[in-house]
Parts: C-alpha cells; structure tokens; sequence
C-alpha cells in the first residue's frame, strides 16, 4: 500500500481541511457510483439466475437473450464495479498527517 502524506503549515491548515474534503467527496461519489452499478448487475443476475463473477468467466453473448448488446452491457458494469471498489480501496487507504 502506498502512503500519501501531505503537510501544510498552521497558517494553511485550512487547505489540508480542503484536500481532506475533495478526497471525501469523491469517496462518496464512487460509493454512489457503486450502489448504483450494484443494481444494474442485481438485474442481469435475476434475469439469468448467474453470479456476475460467473458471468464474466463462462459466459458468452450467444448464452444471453439479447446477444451481443446485453453481453456488452453487463460486462461493462462488471468492469465498472471492479474499478470502482479498486478506486475506493486505494481512496480509504489514505493517512492523513495532521499537526
């Protein structure tokens, strides 16, 4: 795991408090992102009774109702949950150094 370690001087306190936010901030959006994106997956999981991760592994567009375009779209989700929960990892992992 890699640290990040940003310092400011008492008199610039305020933008440590700043990038703290932004990082939050975006922390957030990719947990939306993420809850969202679950319930796209949930949907082709119901639809066909198959785990994404077993999806992703055995599957084809040929094993799907709609083909090439239903294949593209759950694949793509399962590739934007994965970098998302990547990004949010590497996000927590950050250690903030106050004072």
């Amino acid at each position: 795991m890699a640290k990040i370690e940003i310092r400011a001087s008492n008199s610039n306190y305020e933008a440590l408090q700043l990038v703290r936010g932004a990082i939050e901030s975006k922390m957030a959006r990719i947990r939306l992102g993420l809850e969202i994106t679950r319930k796209k997956l949930a949907k082709f999981e119901a639809k066909y009774q198959v785990p994404s991760e077993k999806f992703i592994s055995e599957m084809a567009a040929e094993d799907l109702f709609e083909g090439d375009i239903e294949y593209v779209e759950w694949a793509g989700e399962y590739k934007i949950l994965q970098k998302l929960k990547e990004d949010l990892e590497r996000l927590e992992a950050v250690e903030y150094a106050d004072k």
